[in-house]
């Protein structure tokens, strides 16, 4: 079935809402959880204390979301709001290939390489 490029339009449009509106409402539902568990909690400021190893990592967030850790679920928000635009580009990939457009397709996957490659790590060297 071929799809028009109305079509394709339409279906990012709505990945993108559905994405954005889902991590919202996930960072907020996470936000709440924290500050009722550690709402009148008063920070040390003296000292900086840098983000936990567990968040730090994907694997260490969902680890901290499967333990329903509030910070952790803020963090899968974020997480998922970074994904949103990667998936629109991947889902670019396919729609491109349907339509069998070589060029889109080629441009579409050097941009998701890049985003890829860019959130491994992968030659990042803290300093």
């Amino acid at each position: 079935m071929q799809h028009t490029e109305e079509q394709v339009e339409r279906t990012i449009g709505v990945m993108l809402r559905v994405g954005v509106l889902t991590s919202a409402s996930v960072v907020f539902a996470g936000g709440l959880w924290h500050l009722a568990r550690h709402g009148m909690t008063i920070p040390s400021y003296r000292t900086f204390h840098g983000e936990p190893q567990g968040l730090r990592s994907v694997a260490g967030v969902w680890e901290g979301v499967l333990r329903l850790e509030p910070r952790s679920v803020i963090q899968f928000g974020l997480l998922l709001l970074i994904a949103t635009p990667i998936a629109r580009v991947a889902f670019s990939v396919v729609a491109f290939a349907v339509q069998r457009d070589r060029v889109y397709v080629g441009l579409s996957a050097v941009v998701l390489a890049v985003l890829l490659w860019s959130l491994s790590g992968i030659g990042y060297a803290p300093r």
